[in-house]
């Protein structure tokens, strides 16, 4: 393959592509970019073989299909954490730091599940903290 020099070095952010600022892999924006920047700097008279070319897009399909599955597998897991978080109302909890109490609320958000307590406080609900069954 042609090494390219002289492409677009522009970092503008287009729209749907990764903001999380210097991340070590590309998403399939990228990917398409990289693409097009190759198709449009190659040699003419020295043209991509067509079995290369039909490579990358299968590779672009592959990466399209991995993204849209861990789209799903992404909202499968939030289904699951809202439903769990329903069962937990009521219970008692006392989180790694000592703070316990009984379960009003369940948070969930991007950070993870978070209980609201009767008594105002918030426990996060990580590894470590006991939930159960309010004594008698």
């Amino acid at each position: 393959m042609t090494t390219v020099s002289g492409t677009n070095t522009n970092t503008s952010n287009t729209a749907g592509s990764s903001s999380s600022g210097a991340s070590p892999t590309l998403n399939y924006n990228d990917f398409l970019q990289l693409m097009v920047a190759q198709l449009q700097n190659q040699d003419p008279l020295n043209p991509t073989d067509s079995s290369q070319f039909m490579s990358q897009i299968a590779e672009f399909s592959n990466v399209e299909q991995a993204i849209n599955t861990n789209s799903k597998l992404s909202q499968l897991l939030v289904n699951s954490n809202i439903s769990q978080a329903s069962t937990m109302i009521g219970l008692t909890i006392k989180g790694t730091d000592g703070t316990q109490g009984i379960i009003q609320s369940v948070r969930i958000d991007s950070s993870g599940s978070t209980a609201v307590l009767t008594n105002g406080k918030q426990v996060p609900i990580e590894a470590g903290v006991t939930i159960g069954y309010p004594s008698s």
